[in-house]
């Protein structure tokens, strides 16, 4: 068994994924969001939802994201209007929200392109099959 060491592989893993989920936060902050809200934005951004829908894709209880949708509408970022084909009463990007979430889009695309731009197309595929079995094997 080896012991920890910073340049295990683990460890530069651990390290790339702090400092990812740093440079993926920054923008926010500096916009006055909290993490979480970027999820809200992306999410709104395919189409507008209903606030039952978006707790579903979320996995939050409609009562936690009261306060979240609240404070996204008072910086008018989402807007309430109906939505669907039913035009039931849900949520979509305000002009201003479709702006921030295509920084947010261009800022993780960037960091995507920065981790992956030396690989091929097979690399690629074969680093997103061993993370996604390493993610599993820690959920068990």
């Amino acid at each position: 068994m080896s012991k920890p060491s910073s340049r295990s592989t683990l460890y530069r893993l651990i390290e790339a994924g702090q400092l990812a989920h740093k440079a993926l936060l920054m923008p926010l902050v500096e916009r006055g969001l909290e993490p979480g809200d970027d999820a809200v934005l992306f999410i709104l951004g395919r189409a507008g939802v209903t606030e039952q829908q978006l707790s579903v894709e979320l996995g939050a209880s409609e009562e936690a994201l009261e306060r979240r949708i609240a404070r996204l509408i008072e910086r008018e970022l989402v807007s309430r209007q109906a939505v669907g084909p039913e035009l039931e009463a849900g949520l979509a990007l305000t002009e201003r929200g479709e702006r921030i979430k295509a920084v947010l889009a261009g800022n993780w695309e960037e960091l995507e392109n920065a981790l992956l731009g030396e690989l091929g197309k097979k690399e690629r595929k074969g680093l997103d099959k061993v993370l996604k079995r390493f993610v599993e094997l820690l959920r068990l």
